[in-house]
This record gives structure tokens, C-alpha cells and sequence, in this order.
């Protein structure tokens, strides 16, 4: 229902933007737990979705590192630029001028502005204006949509993303809608997800790694017997460990780690408990050794089928346990929840 959903969005805005420049939205990409298959909560879900942005015609994007930002998270602007589009004209589509070379009088009468003047900062896409756009969409066109007849529509607070509540009856989802540039034609995209970070600014596009991600989860999925339990070993872990404070994250870089080097026949229902073991006894290693590495960076062993920027995998995986490193504290803290979490 949720990408019927986006896919509804998608063509809606796509037939009313046709003769404005703003970003081109493709099919919304499913990522996260819900889409991977093992999410924790069964009730009030929470839908991820990423939606691709291309740049409208006349215009280009280009990524630019941020030159400061450290891995595991690398941070990009999103610079767009504009293209020359006399060669259209000159073939006899009169369907739009060219930005570069006619002037801004005789643009503003015959043409809606171009991204850089709508939802830029600068020459840079802004994440909130883009995020603005958005839900001003969303909000316009809720009522020509079938599903509106079905549910309510709640629109909720989020400055980097868009967000809202569907309800029908007494059950209830959340829709979040993510937007990124991707890298090429590689997994990896720029996203507009809100971040951790106390301030970030508005021009700030966080490199995520929830496309491929997901792919990866559908790869196993594509090769594995029916009656494969992975998706339930991580449902199962994460459940556990739901209040203890211990990384969610964590436990699913641990089992894709693991389904990337045991065979999928060893996944099955009989082998529960086994793999249960696995996933505790490699998080154990991890925790003594306060080393995990990040499952997509730097990672040589990836099936072929998934996409990375080649600089992406030359790094040096990052660890996602270097906090622990550098505070015994927290070592400790987290040693402790997970001797809990292995009794239980």
C-alpha cells in the first residue's frame, strides 16, 4: 500500500509540474526494516521510502564533497548549474527558453523561474526548501488520490524530511519520505535525512547507505529457501534489545555480515538457534575487540550486483564501535547490556 502510495504521488506531481523547473521525482525506492522484512514493531509501523531527485531540464546537478566530514557519514552539497538549451529551440521546441541565453525579462514573462531561484541557497539545493516543496505537494494533492477516499492524511512535523500518519479505522502507519541524489548509477545516494547532528546546514546532503542496504536484503531474499529465518533472527534480536540502549544498527551490520559469508541453506528454521548463537558470539568478538566495520564502506566482498562508487570501496571500512574505543565508559555500559541482552 505504501508504494502504491508514493507511486500515485509520483505520477500526480510529475502531470502538474510539467511546465515548472523544479526537482524531476522518480519511483520511491522502499528502505529500512519495514522493507528489509524484519521490523520490530508489528503495530504503527514506520515506512521509510527514498524518493531520487533529477535535476529538471536546463539544468544539472553536481555533487560536492564536504571536504571536513569523516566517514562513516560523508556530507555533500548538491551544486546546480545550468545548461545551455538554444539546440531545442533551434530544432522548434518552443516548449521552454533557454536560462543562459535569453534575458531575465523575457524569462520571468514567459517562463516559471528556474530551480536556483525556487529552492536554492545560493548556486546549492536546500534541503528544507526542498522538504517545504514537499509537503506543500503533498498537502495539494492528498484529495485527488484514491487512497484519500480510504484513510486520513496527518501531516507531521520534520524539517529535513517529509512526514505523515495514515489512519484508517483503528490502524495506523507512518509514511517518512527521504529525497536524495544518487552518485551515478551506483546504490549510494545524498539524502536529505534528518540527522543526529545538533546543526547541520540546510545545503548539507548526508551520503547514506540505506539503498544499498536494502538491495543487499533482496539479494539474500532472491537466493534463499523459503523457509529461510534470517529476517527473523535480526526481528527477533532487535526486539530484545528494544530499550537497552544497544545499536539497532549494530545487531544488522552483525547478521549482514554474517549472511554475507554463511551459505542461505544455513538459514533455516531448524538452524534458529545456531545462527541466534552466531550473530551473539560475533557481536561478543566485536564488543572485545571494539571493532565493527561498516558493512558497505570499504567492503571488497559485496555481491557484484551491488553498485558502489569506486572511491567507496577503496577506503578503509570505518568502525562503528570507535566511540568505544575511545571511552571506556561506555565500553563498559554497553559490555554490560549485551550480557543481558546474551542471558536472555
Amino acid at each position: 500500500m505504501v508504494t502504491l502510495l508514493m507511486d500515485n504521488f509520483t505520477r500526480a506531481f510529475g502531470c502538474s509540474l510539467s511546465n515548472h523547473f523544479y526537482p524531476v521525482l522518480q519511483r520511491a525506492i522502499g528502505v529500512g526494516s519495514a522493507f528489509e522484512g524484519w521490523s520490530p514493531c508489528a503495530e504503527g509501523a514506520l515506512y521509510h521510502v527514498l524518493v531520487p531527485l533529477s535535476a529538471p531540464a536546463g539544468h544539472a546537478f553536481h555533487l560536492e564533497p564536504d571536504t571536513g566530514a569523516k566517514v562513516p557519514r560523508r556530507n555533500f552539497r548538491v551544486r546546480v548549474e545550468l545548461e545551455c538549451t538554444c539546440v531545442r529551440e533551434q530544432l522548434g521546441d518552443t516548449s521552454m527558453l533557454c536560462f543562459l541565453h535569453h534575458s531575465k525579462e523575457e524569462l520571468s514573462r514567459k517562463q516559471q523561474p528556474s530551480l536556483l531561484d525556487s529552492l536554492c541557497t545560493g548556486p546549492y539545493l536546500d534541503v528544507e526548501k526542498t522538504a517545504c516543496w514537499l509537503y506543500r505537494l503533498v498537502r495539494s494533492y492528498w484529495s485527488l488520490l484514491p487512497q484519500s477516499y480510504h484513510g486520513h492524511l496527518m501531516l507531521l512535523p520534520s524539517s529535513r524530511s517529509c512526514k505523515m500518519q495514515l489512519s484508517k479505522g483503528k490502524e495506523s502507519f507512518v509514511v517518512e519520505v527521504l529525497f536524495g541524489v544518487r552518485q551515478g548509477d551506483s546504490d549510494i545516494y545524498v539524502s536529505g535525512q534528518p540527522t543526529e547532528a545538533h546543526f547541520v546546514l540546510s545545503t548539507t546532503w548526508c551520503e547514506t547507505y540505506a539503498v544499498a542496504e536494502a538491495n543487499f536484503f533482496r539479494h539474500v531474499a532472491r537466493r534463499a529457501p523459503q523457509d529461510s529465518w534470517h529476517c527473523k533472527c535480526l526481528q527477533f534480536l532487535t526486539c530484545m534489545s528494544m530499550g537497552t540502549g544497544f545499536s539497532t544498527y549494530a545487531l544488522k551490520t552483525v547478521v549482514m555480515h554474517l549472511l554475507n559469508t554463511r551459505p542461505p541453506s544455513q538459514w533455516s528454521g531448524r538452524d534458529f538457534l545456531k545462527r541466534l548463537v552466531d550473530i551473539v558470539e560475533y557481536l561478543r568478538c566485536s564488543l572485545d575487540k571494539k571493532r565493527l566495520d561498516h558493512f558497505v564502506i570499504g567492503n571488497q566482498r559485496l555481491p557484484g550486483e551491488m553498485k558502489l562508487p569506486p572511491d567507496l570501496q577503496r577506503v578503509e571500512p570505518p568502525n562503528l564501535f570507535q566511540h568505544l574505543a575511545c571511552d571506556p565508559d561506555a565500553h563498559r555500559e554497553v559490555v554490560q547490556v549485551y550480557i543481558r541482552l546474551r542471558h536472555q
